[in-house]
């Protein structure tokens, strides 16, 4: 049973009454819900898992337990989420084309939603100022099939310099108190205090500074937590309006079971736009605890000078240094020219790039990233070993995308689960050279087929099992 401090029980008493209040405290005492949602990027949608009990307002989400040893998980059809940390993402209502931010982003359950969102089109910059976190965001963003992505390690400083009005559509996912995690956290339970909560705010406010320095005029800032407190959540969002004047906007919800709004009541402001921002309660039985807010910039988008994408394509093909000599490109060909490629490789030759033998297309020129610490840009094709290419897990994951002839199907369970543990297999196909690898019908892997019919294994090493 959760101990919840009497600081935090006498709070939310005065703001939401005595019965409401002791809702609150009984559903922080109920086991959370559980949610995944499916990978529309992907060619094969059809997964094992019960899709009888969708989340209102939200495709493809449905109610339900994962497991992360499953082809599904492993291969990227689906992602385990609380079902309220799905709203902030649907709701930003990305477009194919658009510069997005994902500021705060690991683990990367908002962030493969945008990129998803973007289908291969447009630039997310993913950014975790975790050295230790940015490594699951990477992962994730890799096993969901994105490649139009710059995953990040900094501080929203040294973004602010590199980016300024830059971006379409801001997601600040803000750290919080964590008021909505508490039935799944003693921790969070155990370090709250109202000091804790106005700590909070303070950084918020620091975090969405810099972040308004890089949003563009007309541009959107998404703003979310996963806490129930007004400092956190109805004040901040008054804070922005009063010294950005941005517009809240209404958010479309066809259902609205679950689902509750913003009180203006709880700013000094008393704005009565605040009523459009969101609350997920966990009494109300959706989801874990959240707030959204979409806010709208009301500058005039002609204050910016829109590069068309013809001139960013050639942007990125006079990138110059590290481009692939004769040699390499022949090497590369030899090894991915037998997959069915999207569209977005056609031209690979012209715009991968080496960068320590690491062959990779760029999302975004690196001359522009320079001064920013980065994990990954774009699509890593794979390494150039002497006088041989050896194909990236990032690729695997990306032509799953598509319909694939060039595929070894493990025939069982322990084919699959030696797979992830990183062993040979003894497999009696007519394929030869490198291969995709993939356990019901789910591509999770490339694999080499050699002369006697072993299939070496290609299973990144940090991802075996």
């Amino acid at each position: 049973m959760v101990k919840l401090p009497e600081e935090f029980k006498n709070k939310y008493t005065h703001l939401l009454g005595q019965e409401e209040s002791e809702r609150l405290f009984s559903a922080l005492n109920l086991p959370e819900r559980k949610a995944y949602r499916i990978n529309q990027l992907k060619i094969d949608t059809n997964i094992s898992y019960d899709q009888s009990k969708p989340i209102p307002n939200l495709t493809a989400s449905y109610y339900g337990e994962i497991d992360g040893t499953d082809p599904e998980w492993v291969g990227g059809s689906v992602y385990s989420q609380d079902p309220s940390a799905m709203f902030p993402a649907t709701l930003a209502n990305v477009q194919p084309g658009e510069k997005v931010l994902d500021l705060c982003a690991a683990p990367g359950g908002k962030t493969t939603k945008l990129g998803e969102s973007l289908a291969g089109k447009g630039l997310l910059v993913a950014n975790e100022i975790s050295a230790t976190r940015v490594k699951a965001l990477r992962e994730n963003l890799e096993r969901w099939g994105i490649d139009n992505a710059v995953v990040t390690n900094n501080d929203s400083f040294a973004l602010a310099k590199v980016f300024p009005e830059f971006f379409d559509t801001i997601l600040v996912d803000a750290p919080c108190s964590g008021e909505g995690m508490f039935r799944k956290s003693e921790d969070a339970v155990n370090y709250w205090s109202q000091d804790y909560v106005m700590t909070c705010q303070a950084r918020q406010k620091e975090i969405l500074q810099e972040a308004m320095k890089m949003l563009k005029p007309g541009g959107k800032l998404v703003y979310s937590t996963c806490t129930f407190s007004p400092e956190e959540d109805e004040q901040i969002v008054a804070w922005l309006v009063a010294k950005y004047n941005l517009q809240i906007q209404k958010l479309p919800l066809e259902n609205t079971t679950g689902i509750s709004y913003g009180h203006p009541e709880w700013t000094e402001q008393k704005l009565s736009d605040l009523q459009n921002t969101l609350r997920f309660w966990p009494q109300n039985n959706l989801g874990e605890g959240q707030f959204l807010a979409v806010l709208k910039d009301q500058r005039k988008q002609e204050d910016t000078v829109l590069v068309s994408p013809k001139k960013q394509q050639r942007k990125r093909n006079n990138v110059g240094k590290g481009k692939l000599s004769k040699e390499e490109i022949d090497y590369v060909s030899k090894v991915i020219e037998k997959f069915n490629l999207p569209e977005q490789l056609s031209s690979w030759k012209t715009l991968a790039l080496n960068s320590n033998d690491h062959i990779f297309i760029p999302a975004l020129d690196p001359k522009r990233l320079k001064g920013l610490k980065i994990i990954n840009n774009g699509l890593e094709l794979g390494i150039m070993k002497k006088r041989r290419f050896e194909p990236g897990h990032q690729l695997a994951a990306v032509l799953s995308n598509l319909p694939q002839t060039e595929t070894v199907e493990l025939i069982d369970k322990k084919q699959y689960d030696s797979y992830l543990h990183g062993e040979t297999l003894q497999i009696s196909n007519k394929l030869n050279g490198f291969v995709l690898v993939s356990f019901q019908q789910k591509i999770f892997s490339f694999g080499k087929m050699t002369g006697n019919k072993q299939l070496k294994n290609f299973y990144p090493k940090g991802l075996r099992k």
